[in-house]
């Protein structure tokens, strides 16, 4: 109520002033472009409802219908856990043990652990919960060289099992647990959908930390619950979520794909090759998408993530793991706009293709109302700040559509993460090379002389500022407050 009564009182006390050309012109300039990005915001939504009222219920039915014919001979669960607190791994693991029992099924769980205090830990709780003889563990220990270097070895793992044909697996993080039901909901999908490779699910959060952490990752995952359900119209998402995704078994060990997440890259024309030390969730899509395998979402199935931010400070954390999820995107989105359309289908191509757009089209807001202020009128501010307040309260009530309830900090926390989300990711477009991994600090190591480092930080810095004088110039062109010289001045300078 506060929200609205504050929006309306800056509505109602626009000056006189609005009535200026030059200051309709800003209006309509910053309305074209907010139309087209929520035009395409809106074609999302109702793909979305679309998928989750009516598609998917019809699914669910059919799925639902083949009764044990769905269960497969064996299930793989997969957890990696490296430096997660103790409570976490041992919640983590019951949940998976536990829905391990509750589907039934022959299963075999595979830690992927680094520390021998894991690995007690493990069994500890494995044998205190006293599963059936059809419930294996199996521990692999890795070197704490990496998420991927220990995945491969999981995966490794699951080929020396010689799974049946037929066998599903789920790699899971090891923060995340696995809702009851889980298996249930998701496992049947395989053998309704033959050329089905791999799915992915719903998630919620419990968050250690200040109460704008829990408000942020809440609305993150309402936003990227309507969009996969969008994308799952097309059954091809656009990431196979690290933090619980579920594979055909026979895919999971095919040997390329198993090189793939250990050992992935790309040949940068500036940068040159380097290798991805995060993105393993996006290098098993990419492969998937570039075999041909379909990728669906089950908006049904619910994983609960533990997050713990990399830094109290909500601007310093939130920018952290932005750069990180975003670094992985943006490394691999050049190869997927590459694969065309004929590969996944053209509005999941353009969805990547637009991945690339609007990080810029975000930012004409802000860089137009800063010309305008200055160049224009000083009420364009108010123009903006009833726009946004508008605009961000519409979209925070579309997520009533993915979640019961919304908390008035969201339209902030919306504009936050569009407008600094798009920053972030200019940062990331000319320094693909630069990657961190939060949780184990490392960093990527490359063999590059110090000149050649140079070279390509002032290379990169230079496009970066390129670019957004760019953008600065396009946008004053929009807004008239630069103009093309008349005709008689090039009549003159070419001696017409």
């Amino acid at each position: 109520m506060i929200y609205l009564l504050a929006l309306t009182a800056v509505v109602l006390n626009l000056p006189p002033a609005v009535l200026d050309p030059q200051s309709v012109q800003f209006v309509l300039i910053l309305g074209l472009v907010g139309i087209w990005r929520y035009a395409w915001g809106a074609v999302h939504f109702v793909r979305s409802v679309i998928y989750r009222k009516i598609v998917f219920p019809r699914w669910r039915a059919q799925a639902d219908a083949l009764g044990d014919a769905a269960v497969p001979p064996h299930v793989f669960l997969l957890v990696t856990s490296f430096r997660i607190d103790t409570e976490t791994t041992r919640r983590v693991y019951r949940s998976v043990i536990e829905e391990a029992i509750r589907y039934g099924a022959p299963a075999t769980i595979i830690a992927s652990v680094v520390e021998m205090a894991d690995q007690r830990m493990m069994k500890a709780v494995f044998h205190s919960i006293r599963p059936p003889s059809h419930i294996r563990l199996v521990c692999v220990r890795v070197a704490g060289t990496g998420k991927r270097d220990g995945l491969a070895t999981a995966f490794r793992a699951v080929s020396l099992q010689r799974p049946p044909a037929g066998s599903i697996a789920a790699v899971i993080d090891g923060d995340s647990m696995l809702s009851p039901g889980l298996l249930a909901r998701c496992v049947p999908f395989f053998r309704l959908r033959p050329k089905l490779g791999a799915l992915t699910t719903d998630e919620v959060c419990e968050v250690d930390g200040r109460p704008v952490f829990r408000n942020w990752y809440s609305m993150r995952f309402a936003q990227r619950h309507i969009g996969m359900s969008s994308l799952g119209l097309s059954r091809r998402v656009l990431t196979l979520t690290g933090r619980m995704s579920m594979f055909r078994a026979e895919l999971l060990t095919d040997p390329s794909f198993i090189a793939a997440i250990e050992v992935d890259w790309i040949d940068h024309w500036r940068l040159g090759r380097f290798r991805f030390l995060t993105g393993d969730d996006k290098s098993s899509w990419f492969w998937m998408l570039k075999h041909g395998y379909e990728m669906y979402y089950i908006p049904d199935a619910l994983v609960v993530t533990i997050e713990t931010p990399p830094d109290p400070s909500f601007l310093r954390g939130s920018i952290t793991l932005m750069r990180r999820w975003f670094g992985n995107m943006l490394r691999t989105n050049s190869r997927a706009i590459a694969l065309g359309p004929r590969t996944m289908g053209l509005f999941t191509w353009w969805c990547i293709v637009d991945q690339r757009l609007s990080m810029w089209t975000t930012l004409i807001g802000p860089v137009g109302v800063v010309l305008a202020i200055f160049m224009i009128t000083p009420f364009a501010l108010l123009y903006y700040i009833a726009w946004i307040g508008f605009t961000r309260y519409v979209l925070t009530l579309s997520l009533l559509s993915a979640r019961d309830s919304v908390p008035a900090s969201y339209p902030f926390l919306l504009y936050y993460n569009q407008v600094v989300g798009s920053i972030v990711k200019t940062i990331i477009l000319f320094r693909l090379d630069r990657q961190k991994w939060t949780r184990q600090k490392t960093t990527q190591v490359r063999d590059l002389s110090r000149t050649r480092a140079r070279l390509m930080g002032y290379s990169s810095a230079y496009m970066h500022v390129l670019s957004i004088v760019g953008l600065i110039v396009v946008v004053a062109f929009l807004l008239n407050i630069l103009a093309l010289p008349e005709l008689g001045f090039w009549q003159y300078k070419l001696g017409i």
